[in-house]
């Protein structure tokens, strides 16, 4: 097991006072098996209002207005995590299975691609080609793998809403196309696919007590008779390093933070992703 510190902060700077902003925040990881949130605390700075709640896709939501007028606004998000050891990836479905009607019909929302993570065909074809003959676990491996050989990691190319198809022309991009890729794909040969968000701590080797500088990070999930994760980006299974706050079809469905405000003021934004190993 290991225990990561994330501190996620968020401000915003406007040029002249905004009259009131309305705000969702997704920034609090989840409690689940292979998770336990030691504590996890949200600090809004103003905020006049606040509601919390569960959203379709399971995700922790706060909701607040700041209804008063103001020229900054700062969310600070702070949780500390016990990740569990992974287990073994392993799958229970066949392909017959996967493409049963009763599978068809309890994952339809993650077998459905969206604009986002909709691939070109020739990504499905690659996917069909690199999955063969194998068995679901081994396929969903081999194909994310040969997605990954065709792209490389560079920042600044794309942004979060950038289509699947988009990143795939230009065969670059940053940890969310190579999950909205991978999604699209694996759904192309009939596999159940989703979006995670949350954090990864960087160093595979550090100190106790080693704080770094990190970001949000983006990966997948595929049901194989069972809920695999894996991260396309650094071409392995999600681990202990991994801390999930979110899930959902694609990256639109779990933005850390979405919102709007009124008022004619220009906006400034700054963020600051903190990752510490405590155990």
């Amino acid at each position: 097991m290991s225990t990561i510190g994330v501190v996620h902060t968020t401000k915003f700077k406007y040029d002249k006072p905004v009259i009131a902003s309305y705000n969702e925040i997704r920034m609090l990881p989840v409690n689940d098996a292979r998770q336990h949130v030691r504590r996890a605390s949200l600090d809004i700075t103003p905020s006049t209002s606040v509601d919390e709640y569960v959203d379709y896709w399971g995700t922790s939501v706060t909701a607040f207005e700041a209804l008063n007028p103001h020229d900054s606004l700062t969310i600070k998000a702070d949780s500390v995590v016990d990740v569990f050891p992974a287990k073994e990836p392993h799958a229970t479905a066949d392909w017959a299975k996967l493409a049963s009607d009763k599978v068809l019909d309890n994952y339809a929302a993650f077998l459905s691609p969206t604009p986002t993570t909709q691939v070109p065909q020739e990504v499905a074809d690659l996917a069909k080609e690199a999955a063969g003959d194998l068995p679901p676990l081994e396929a969903c491996v081999a194909v994310l793998e040969r997605l990954r050989d065709q792209l490389s990691y560079v920042p600044g190319v794309t942004n979060v809403h950038t289509p699947a198809t988009s990143a795939w022309d230009v065969r670059e991009g940053v940890c969310q196309d190579m999950a909205h890729l991978g999604i699209g794909a694996l759904q192309s040969i009939g596999v159940p696919a989703r979006y995670v968000s949350g954090y990864l701590y960087p160093l595979e080797e550090s100190a106790v007590g080693e704080t770094v500088s990190g970001e949000s990070h983006a990966w997948l999930e595929f049901w194989v008779g069972n809920w695999v994760p894996y991260d396309p980006t650094n071409r392995c299974f999600a681990g202990p390093r991994h801390v999930v706050v979110a899930r959902g079809r694609e990256y639109g469905d779990v933005p850390p933070l979405k919102g709007v405000f009124a008022g004619a003021a220009a906006s400034e934004l700054q963020v600051t992703v903190e990752v510490t190993r405590l155990a």
